[in-house]
C-alpha cells in the first residue's frame, strides 16, 4: 500500500487524525484532548483566518505559550498557506514590538487565557475576542506587503532566532524541512503511539516545534503539554504521567537534578517507570553533565546538532547506545556537512574548521533580509554555520565551540566549551560559562562564570588548584564569578552577550 505524502506539517495531523480520532494527544494541566478535539479547534481557527481575509503567505503573528490552542493555530496556518510567526510571551515589550514589525502580520494572536504574559501583550493592542476562549486577536494597522511568490507554497513558519550573538533574524522553515525532520526525529528514537514525551519547550522555537511537535504528529505519539518548566511538575509525570521520552537543554537536566538532590540527597532516586528516552540539545555537550545525567537515569543521553536554519537537526547519537565522549552522533537522512578552513577548502577528517551544511530542512533565507542571508550562505548551497567542529575516525561529528565565541590568548586559540567542560566537572559548580573581555594590546582575557549547587560556597584558591592542573596556562581563566542564575534564552541557551555586558 503506498504511503500518504505529508508534505504540509497539517496533514501530519490529520493523517493520525484519521488513523485514530479518539487517541488521547495532548495532556494539559486541566484536561486532555483527543485528535478528534483539536481537529475542532483547528477547524474553528481556519474559518477565522479565513473571515479574515488571510491568503496564503500572510504572515500570522502568534504571542504565545505552549497551549492546545497555540497548537491548533499552526496547523490551522498550514491548512489556508499562512505562514506561523510565534514569539515566545516572555518577550519583552521593546523585542515584541520589532517582531511585528520584521514579521509584517495580516493578523496578530495572544495566548491571552493562558498566559500572564501574553495577556500583557495583548492589552498594548486594540483586540477583538477569537473564536477560541483562549485567544485575542489584533488586526494590522499597515498595509500587509506580499510574500516572493517563490516561497508562498513553501514555507511553513518563521522562526525568530535567539540574538545570542547579535540581531534576531526571521528565519525561514519550509514545509518540506519540518515534515522531513518528523520523521527523522521520531525515527532516531523509535517513537510511537505508545509514547508520551514532556513538552515544555516553546513551540516558537525550532526544538519545540520540530523536535517535539512535528516528531510526535509523525509518530501519534502523546505530548504532556505545559507552558513553562516546573521541575516538581516534571517529576509527576515521570512518576504518574506515563512519561517516555524527556528532552530538554542543559539548563532544564541542571536545574531538573539540583531541584532533587537538595530534597533527596544522590542516592535515592526519582521513579520514572516509562521512561526509555533522554535528550539533550540547543547547546553543546558538556561531558560531566553527562555523566550526572546518565547516572541519574540510567539512560544513554542521547544528543544531537541543530540550529534554527535547519529545520530539525544534521547529527544525532544512535538511541541506546552509552558513548564515552560528547559527540552530535552521526548524520541524518537529508542532510550533509563538511568542515572547511579558513579560505572554504575541505579539511580532512580529524581537523577542525566552520561547519557547513545543506540538505533538505536548510531554510532558503531569512525573511527580507538578504544582507543577512549573504553574509551565512556560500556556493553550491552550503550554509556556514559559524560553527567550529571535526569529524572522528569513527564518522561521528564533534562540535567545540563557537568562532564567534573562540578566544584568542597569547597567539593560541582558546575554545570557551573546552574551559566550560573542565569547570562544570569541580565538584559543587552546576554550570559555567566562559567569555572572553578584549584588552587594549589586542589580546584577550578569559574569564569564567558560574553557578554553584545550592547551598554550595567556592573555594577560589581551591578552584585555582583544580584548573591548574587540568588546562595549560593559557586557557586558565584570570577571574571566576559566581552567579546566582545565569540569562538564559527561552530554549535554555546562556546569553554570553549579556555577561560580557556586566564586565564592562
Amino acid at each position: 500500500m503506498t504511503k500518504p505524502i505529508l508534505d504540509r506539517i497539517h496533514l501530519l495531523f490529520e493523517h493520525r487524525h484519521k488513523l485514530d480520532p479518539n487517541k488521547e494527544f495532548l495532556f494539559t494541566p486541566s484536561r486532555t484532548y483527543t485528535f478528534a478535539e483539536i481537529k475542532v479547534l483547528v477547524d474553528k481557527l481556519e474559518k477565522e483566518l479565513l473571515d479574515n481575509k488571510v491568503i496564503p503567505g500572510d504572515r500570522i503573528l502568534i504571542i504565545a505559550e505552549n497551549c492546545p490552542e497555540h497548537i491548533a493555530l499552526i496547523l490551522a496556518c498550514s491548512r489556508v498557506g499562512a505562514w506561523s510567526c510565534g514569539v515566545n510571551a516572555r518577550m519583552s515589550k521593546g523585542e515584541i514590538a520589532t517582531y511585528l514589525k520584521m514579521a509584517d502580520p495580516r493578523l496578530i494572536y495572544f495566548t491571552s487565557g493562558v498566559s500572564t504574559a501574553a495577556k500583557q501583550h495583548a492589552s498594548n493592542y486594540p483586540t477583538q475576542t477569537s473564536t477560541l476562549d483562549a485567544l485575542s486577536i489584533s488586526q494590522s494597522d499597515t498595509p500587509v506587503l506580499p510574500a516572493d511568490a517563490d516561497l508562498i507554497d513553501k514555507i511553513a513558519a518563521i522562526i525568530f532566532t535567539s540574538g545570542t550573538t547579535g540581531a534576531s533574524k526571521g528565519v525561514l522553515v519550509s514545509h518540506l524541512g519540518l515534515t522531513h525532520f518528523g520523521r527523522v526525529s521520531a525515527e532516531s528514537r523509535d517513537l510511537g503511539p505508545k509514547d508520551k514525551s514532556y513538552a515544555y519547550l516553546p513551540m516558537t522555537h525550532i526544538f519545540g516545534l520540530g523536535t517535539v511537535l512535528m516528531a510526535s504528529l509523525y509518530a501519534g505519539a502523546a505530548l504532556i503539554l505545559r507552558t513553562q518548566f516546573d521541575p516538581a511538575e516534571a517529576y509527576e509525570a515521570l512518576a504518574t504521567g506515563g512519561l517516555t521520552n524527556l528532552q530538554g537543554p542543559s539548563a532544564m537536566y541542571t536545574r531538573l537534578l539540583d531541584y532533587w538532590e537538595d530534597r533527596h540527597g544522590t542516592e535515592q532516586k526519582p521513579a520514572h517507570p516509562d521512561l526509555r528516552y533522554v535528550y539533550m540539545g540547543a547547546s553543546a555537550l558538556d561531558y560531566s553533565i553527562k555523566l550526572r545525567v546518565e547516572k541519574f537515569f540510567g539512560f544513554p543521553l542521547n544528543h544531537g546538532y541543530g540550529l534554527s536554519e535547519y529545520a530539525g537537526a544534521v547529527s544525532v547519537t544512535k538511541n541506546h547506545v552509552w558513548r564515552q565522549d560528547t559527540s552530535s552522533g552521526y548524520l541524518v537522512e537529508g542532510g550533509e556537512v563538511i568542515i572547511v578552513d579558513g579560505d572554504g577548502k575541505e579539511l580532512p577528517q580529524g581537523e577542525r574548521g566552520e561547519l557547513w551544511i545543506r540538505g533538505i530542512g536548510l531554510m532558503p533565507g531569512y525573511f527580507r533580509d538578504p544582507e543577512a542571508t549573504k553574509h551565512v550562505m556560500r556556493p553550491d548551497g552550503w550554509l556556514a554555520t559559524g560553527d567550529i567542529a571535526y569529524f572522528d575516525t569513527d564518522g561521528a561529528l564533534f562540535v567545540v565551540g563557537r568562532l564567534k565565541e573562540m578566544i584568542i590568548r597569547s597567539g593560541f586559540n582558546v575554545y570557551p566549551a573546552e574551559v566550560e567542560a573542565i569547570l562544570n566537572s569541580y565538584p559543587g559548580i552546576s554550570q559555567s560559562a566562559v567569555v572572553g573581555k578584549k584588552e587594549l594590546d589586542g589580546n584577550e582575557t578569559i574569564i569564567g562564570f558560574v553557578q554553584l549547587n545550592s547551598e554550595q560556597t567556592l573555594d577560589h584558591d581551591d578552584l585555582k588548584v583544580f584548573l591548574k592542573d587540568r588546562l595549560a596556562p593559557y586557557k586558565l581563566p584570570a577571574q571566576i564569578i559566581t552567579m546566582d542564575k545565569f540569562p538564559l534564552t527561552f530554549s535554555g541557551k546562556i546569553l554570553k552577550r549579556e555577561l560580557l555586558q556586566t564586565l564592562s
